[in-house]
């Protein structure tokens, strides 16, 4: 099924602030939310659609990223409703829109503790341009911060923990305070945990409490077609782990791309520059140019001038957001030999006799004009 636009979804235009997002995404979250419609799996899933679009558009770097490249620029799969986070994770990575309770609107969802996030990981993928042409899918060894095995990152030892007496495992105390305009509630991370909402009773000595050691995993990462230099792709939950539990980072993929020894890049075009010997250009000929799926033969009318560009319909990349295929170009151009042989130079000085080899006024005008327009 296909993806809607994330604008679309949380029915704000393109040039919303960020305000605007936030307003628009809280309306949306509590229309759908899955105590309100209980047992209403299609509202659960447009929760979910809600949700993965706010963690896109209330990001500056994943919406720039997506105004560039659509679905794409942000892994494809978006963040929450690809299946990267549960409802709960949902509930604590946005409670704070809310007041900081995990249920939107109070629904009757128990205050939760803040779940903590790893930080993201960013690594470059090499691609040459029959990868970025087909799609692939690559493995890459990424090193990184991992769970102790040894406390199943808890970073306590033998996981052994108690809930902790401050905020009660909620990892967040509210103040209330007499002010000249009446009461005023607060909440703030609990000094007593840091937030944990557990207490640790001895510290794992393999991570000293931390609940991540260095490590490194073999990551499979599918990759669209049609991607280009500089685009990133998000790979939810494989970045660092994050200190005694919590949600993984993300991985940013951002590619390079192989320079191809024959053809250029132009957006989804491809470019190649073809010198003809003086010749194939008078008389005409059959030629071979590369593509990215191997040599094409190419007819070359007789009379052709250095300048003229020849296009191969469909023999370009692929878009990245489905919107077609590019072409491939092929510049012409005349080879003037440097040095000749006294042979040669007499056939040149009889062939320089013919009117036919000089050029007119007409000639000269349409030759100007052609480049004149390649610049315009």
């Amino acid at each position: 099924m296909e993806k809607r636009d994330y604008y679309e979804v949380l029915g704000v235009a393109k040039n919303a602030t960020a305000d605007e997002i936030k307003k628009a995404y809280r309306k949306k979250a509590i229309e759908f939310h899955p105590d309100k419609n209980p047992g209403d799996k299609v509202a659960e899933e447009k929760f979910k659609e809600a949700a993965e679009a706010y963690d896109v558009l209330s990001d500056q770097q994943k919406r720039q990223r997506y105004d560039q490249f659509g679905h794409a620029g942000v892994g494809g799969n978006g963040g929450f409703g690809g299946g990267g986070m549960n409802m709960e994770d949902i509930f604590s990575h946005f409670g704070d829109i809310f007041g900081g309770f995990g249920g939107f609107g109070g629904f009757g969802r128990q205050q939760q503790q803040r779940v903590r996030k790893g930080s993201d990981l960013r690594v470059k993928v090499r691609l040459s341009l029959k990868e970025i042409a087909t799609g692939v899918e690559k493995k890459i060894k990424v090193k990184k911060y991992v769970a102790c095995s040894h406390c199943s990152g808890t970073g306590a030892k033998d996981s052994a923990t108690e809930t902790c007496s401050t905020c009660h495992g909620t990892g967040r105390v509210t103040r209330v305070q007499q002010t000249i305009l009446g009461q005023m509630q607060t909440q703030s991370t609990c000094p007593t945990c840091g937030g944990d909402g557990k207490i640790i009773k001895n510290k794992c000595p393999h991570c000293s409490g931390e609940g991540i050691v260095n490590g490194e995993e073999v990551i499979s990462i599918k990759i669209p077609a049609g991607v280009a230099e500089g685009m990133q792709l998000s790979v939810q939950g494989k970045g660092n782990a994050a200190r005694r539990g919590g949600v993984n980072g993300d991985l940013l993929i951002v590619f390079e791309e192989e320079p191809h020894s024959e053809l250029i890049r132009d957006d989804n075009d491809l470019i190649y520059n073809l010198l003809l010997d003086f010749p194939t250009a008078v008389l005409g000929g059959t030629i071979e140019v590369p593509t990215i799926d191997g040599k094409v033969k190419v007819k070359v009318e007789k009379g052709t001038q250095p300048g003229k560009v020849l296009r191969l319909r469909g023999k370009g990349l692929p878009d990245a957001n489905r919107y077609g295929v590019g072409d491939l170009l092929i510049n012409i151009g005349v080879y003037v030999p440097e040095n000749i042989s006294s042979d040669e130079k007499k056939l040149f000085e009889k062939l320089a006799e013919s009117p036919n080899i000089k050029p007119n006024a007409s000639a000269s005008r349409s030759f100007f004009s052609r480049f004149r327009n390649m610049f315009e």
